[in-house]
């Protein structure tokens, strides 16, 4: 297998994950800021233009960060990121759709329509007036998953894929335009212990 890869955070999703796994796959750079994802021969391995994307043996392509961490928690069980029971992996399931839809996709496009707008305006539609109400939605998203949280982890007591997607959205949000409100303490500790996981540093 092979993983395209990129800057940004949602390929270190998918890093993070196999360094929590201890997965080693080729990786191939696609170069973002050229727009190298946007144009042939990378849109044969994804039509959509986005990173990752990852190769399977016979050639085929699975894309989006959730169906690839899927496919690496069949292919690779341990250590369980999705869950051993139907369960488990139910309540990682619920709670990595929050995060993604109260958090990573409001946070991204706040990003894309504000301070990435010069790199984002030529590929995709792009609504500037829109940057600041869905940086506000993030915040809100995460002061909900703050006043929720049950545990160490987001899901509770296990570390799992919905840690990871959040971390590396939260990670990447600090370093344009959206910080951590510190009024969030208890999402405030869990970074800091997601981030003095080994598998932070070797995604980053």
């Amino acid at each position: 297998m092979k993983l395209y890869t990129s800057i940004g955070p949602n390929p270190r999703v998918v890093k993070m994950f196999m360094a929590e796994k201890g997965v080693e796959l080729d990786r191939i750079e696609v170069d973002l800021r050229s727009g190298e994802n946007r144009k042939a021969p990378y849109l044969t391995v994804n039509p959509a233009g986005q990173t990752p994307a990852l190769e399977l043996d016979d050639g085929s392509h699975i894309t989006e960060i959730t169906a690839i961490c899927e496919y690496l928690e069949e292919h690779t069980p341990n250590p369980p990121l999705i869950g051993t029971t139907s369960e488990e992996r139910a309540h990682t399931r619920m709670w990595t759709r929050r995060v993604d839809l109260k958090v990573c996709e409001p946070l991204a496009n706040g990003f894309r329509f504000g301070e990435g707008l010069a790199m984002f305006e030529s590929r995709l539609r792009c609504l500037p007036e829109a940057s600041p109400g869905l940086k506000a939605i993030a915040q809100d998203g995460v002061a909900w998953i703050d006043e929720h949280m049950e545990g160490p982890w987001i899901a509770g007591a296990r570390f799992t894929l919905a840690d990871i997607l959040l971390f590396a959205f939260l990670d990447f949000g600090a370093v344009v335009g959206q910080p951590l409100d510190p009024k969030n303490k208890k999402i405030g500790d869990w970074f800091e212990r997601v981030k003095a996981r080994p598998s932070a540093a070797a995604s980053a």
